[in-house]
C-alpha cells in the first residue's frame, strides 16, 4: 500500500478508532494527523522530484474503475491540510478541560477531524467526478458535525442550515455527475473538454460548477457560511474556514485547468460571483460587531478573491493565475486558521468577543493577539508573506493581459481588507496610558503555540515561495 492510498485509510480507519474507544480518541488523533502529515510530505518530495503519479484502485483503470492522481497541485493541497490539522490537533490535546462537557467536545471532536481529513486526502487525489461527489458526502456529514460541536442552540441552528446547504450542493453535483456520464460514458476528469464540447454535457458542468458555489459558499449563495463558522466552536471555525471551503475551491480549479478554454462561460461567471463575494464579506467584515463574526464574513471575502482568479485563468496555459489561486488557498488556510485559533483564545482571555472591548485595561497584548496580526498581514497580502506573493502573481497575470478593471477590484478587495481587518488589530496591539502599569498578561495555553505557529507559516511561507510553486510545476495539464 502507498502513500495515496494510506493518506485516504489511515485518517478513516483512525474516526474509526476514535469513535469505538473514546478514551484514546485525543492519542489515536494526534498520531493518526502526524501520520498524515508525513506521509503527505513524503509524497510531495516525490512528486516534486519525479513529476506526477497515478493509481487505479483495484486494478480496474478508468471507466469502470476508481483512479487516483497525485500531481503538484494535488500533492500542495495534501500538505495545506496536513499543516492545518497539526496546529488544530496541537490546540485540541492542550486545551483545558474544565468541565465535563468540554471533555465531550474534545472527544468527539477527533472521529470528525479524522474523517474530515481522510475525506479531504481522497478529494484531492481523485481523478473522477463520481468519487468526488462521494467525498464531498462524506466531508459534509463531518463538517456538520464540526459546526455543532459546541452544543448551543445558535450552533446547532447554523449546522442545519451547513446541512440544508450542503443537501442541496450535493444534490446539483449528482445531477450533474449522472448527465455527465449520460452524455459521454465515463466520467474521469479527462473527460471534462468533451463534455464543454456538446449542450448536453455544458449543462452537466454548469450544475457541477453550481453544486461547488453552494460548498463553498460563493455569493450569492453564501447565506449559511458566516453563521456556521462563527458559531462554531473555535477549532472546528478553524478547519471550517481553512479547509473544508477549500474542497469545492480546489476542485473548481481543477476543472478549470482540465477545460481550458472549452469552460470560458462558467469560469466568467465564477469570477463574476468572486468578485461580488469579496466586495459582499468585505462590507459586512466592516460592519461587524463581534471578533468571530468579522473573521466569517471575512472568509466570505477571501474565497470570493481565489473563486476570482481561477475564474480569470484561461486554462493550464496560463500558469501565472491558476498558481497564484493556488497559492493564495494555501496562504488564507494557514492564516485563517491561526485567526480562528487566536480569536478563541482572545474570547477566553476577555470572556467576550466584542470588538469594541478588545482593549482592556487590566489585560496586556498576548501571543493570541500576535498571532492574529501576523496573519492579518498575510490575508491582506503584504510583504514578506504568502498572501502578498499570490496577489502580486494575481496582478501580474492580470496586467500582461490588460485587465485593469479586473485588477481594480483587485486592488479594492485589498484596502477593504485592511480596512476591516485594523479594527482589530489596532485595538488588540495598541499601547498607551489606556494599559495599566499592572495589567497581566494571559497565561500560555497550547492554542497559542498553534496560532503562533499556523501565522508564523504563513510568514515564511512568502519567503520560500519558491517551494509550493516548483511543486506546482509538476501539475497534470
Amino acid at each position: 500500500m502507498n502513500e495515496t492510498s494510506l493518506l485516504v485509510s489511515l485518517p478513516l480507519i483512525a474516526a474509526l478508532v476514535a469513535a469505538a474507544w473514546p478514551r484514546a480518541a485525543t492519542i489515536t488523533g494526534v498520531i493518526a494527523t502526524l501520520g498524515n502529515a508525513g506521509l503527505a510530505v513524503v509524497l510531495a518530495i516525490r512528486i516534486g522530484q519525479g513529476g506526477a503519479e497515478a493509481e487505479a484502485l483495484g486494478g480496474w483503470a478508468a471507466p469502470l474503475g476508481i483512479g487516483f492522481a497525485a500531481d503538484g497541485l494535488a500533492a500542495l493541497m495534501l500538505v495545506m491540510t496536513a499543516l492545518v490539522g497539526l496546529g488544530v490537533s496541537v490546540q485540541v490535546a492542550g486545551a483545558p478541560l474544565p468541565d465535563a462537557g468540554r471533555t465531550g467536545q474534545r472527544t468527539a471532536f477527533w472521529p470528525l477531524w479524522l474523517a474530515t481529513l481522510g475525506a479531504m486526502n481522497a478529494l484531492f487525489l481523485s481523478a473522477d467526478l463520481f468519487n468526488l461527489y462521494v467525498t464531498f458526502e462524506i466531508l459534509g456529514l463531518a463538517a456538520v458535525g464540526l459546526t455543532a460541536l459546541s452544543g448551543t442552540r445558535t450552533a446547532l441552528r447554523a449546522a442545519f442550515d451547513y446541512l440544508s446547504a450542503g443537501l442541496a450542493g450535493s444534490l446539483l453535483l449528482l445531477l450533474g455527475v449522472a448527465l455527465a456520464y449520460a452524455t459521454a460514458g465515463r466520467v474521469d476528469l479527462a473527460v471534462v473538454p468533451e463534455l464543454a464540447g456538446s449542450h448536453e454535457g455544458r449543462v452537466a458542468l454548469g450544475l457541477i460548477f453550481a453544486g461547488l458555489a453552494v460548498k463553498a459558499a460563493l455569493f450569492p449563495l453564501h447565506f449559511w457560511m458566516p453563521a456556521a463558522h462563527s458559531s462554531a466552536a473555535p477549532e472546528a471555525s478553524a478547519l471550517l474556514s481553512a479547509l473544508v471551503v477549500k474542497a469545492a475551491i480546489y476542485v473548481a480549479l481543477r476543472l478549470s485547468i482540465e477545460g481550458g478554454a472549452a469552460v470560458e462561460l462558467l469560469r466568467l461567471v465564477l469570477a463574476v460571483a468572486g468578485a461580488g463575494a469579496m466586495l459582499w464579506g468585505a462590507w459586512h467584515a466592516l460592519r461587524a460587531d463581534r471578533l468571530k463574526l468579522l473573521v466569517a464574513h471575512s472568509t466570505v471575502a477571501q474565497v470570493g478573491l481565489i473563486a476570482l482568479a481561477i475564474g480569470l485563468t484561461t486554462g493550464a496555459r496560463d500558469g501565472t493565475i491558476w498558481r497564484a489561486a493556488a497559492l493564495l488557498m494555501l496562504s488564507h488556510a494557514l492564516a485563517k486558521a491561526a485567526m480562528f485559533l487566536a480569536v478563541g483564545r482572545i474570547t477566553e482571555e476577555l470572556g467576550h468577543d466584542r470588538i469594541s472591548g478588545l482593549n482592556r485595561e487590566e489585560l496586556r497584548p498576548g501571543a493570541a493577539e500576535f498571532a492574529f496580526a501576523i496573519a492579518a498581514i498575510s490575508l491582506i497580502g503584504l510583504p514578506p508573506t504568502a498572501g502578498f506573493v499570490g496577489k502580486w502573481l494575481l496582478l501580474d497575470g492580470l496586467i500582461d493581459r490588460g485587465a485593469w478593471p479586473w485588477v481594480a477590484l483587485v486592488l479594492l478587495g485589498t484596502v477593504l481588507s485592511a480596512a476591516y481587518l485594523a479594527r482589530v488589530v489596532s485595538r488588540c496591539l495598541r499601547g498607551g496610558p489606556h494599559v495599566a502599569p499592572g495589567a497581566r498578561r494571559p497565561a500560555w495555553r497550547a492554542g497559542d503555540a498553534a496560532a503562533l505557529g499556523l501565522a508564523t507559516a504563513a510568514l515564511a511561507l512568502g519567503l520560500a515561495s519558491a517551494l509550493p510553486l516548483t511543486l506546482l510545476d509538476a501539475t497534470l495539464t
